[in-house]
């Protein structure tokens, strides 16, 4: 079980990494100006969001998932039910990610870098509440 716990943590932090840097990266973008730094930046979040967010989240998932099997008396646990729902909000950022990756994909953002600052702190947020959770209740 400590082999499981130890990929849900590792895919965890891949996770996090992404939804942190993504957002970093759609202020960058949404300040930039000429074509060059747009296409870049296209690419940057492309390869952040499929080759590390994505399967970083789906994994996180997969071995908590996995860990909930052999500990289904969490299930019953109220800071288990918020840690959930924390996690599915975080699933909903993710997803809303994908979708401003498309608007920035096809040229239609319509969001100021500024709004991109205060958006970026949400997961921050979420892991904090998440990590006290875990570790003053145990899992």
């Amino acid at each position: 079980m400590l082999w499981i716990k130890s990929f849900h943590i590792i895919f965890m932090v891949t996770w996090f990494a992404g939804l942190f840097y993504l957002p970093r990266l759609f202020v960058y973008h949404a300040q930039s100006s000429d074509h060059i730094s747009h296409e870049r930046f296209k690419i940057m979040e492309r390869k952040l969001y499929w080759g590390i967010t994505t399967p970083g989240g789906i994994l996180t998932i997969f071995f908590g998932s996995i860990l909930i099997s052999y500990m289904p008396g969490v299930l019953s646990q109220g800071w288990f039910h918020t840690k959930l729902v924390l996690v599915a909000l975080l699933v909903a950022y993710h997803i809303y990610c994908g979708k401003l990756l498309k608007d920035f994909k096809l040229d239609k953002n319509t969001k100021s870098h500024i709004w991109f600052r205060w958006f970026n702190e949400a997961p921050v947020i979420a892991l904090l509440i998440i990590i006290i959770l875990v570790e003053v209740q145990g899992f």
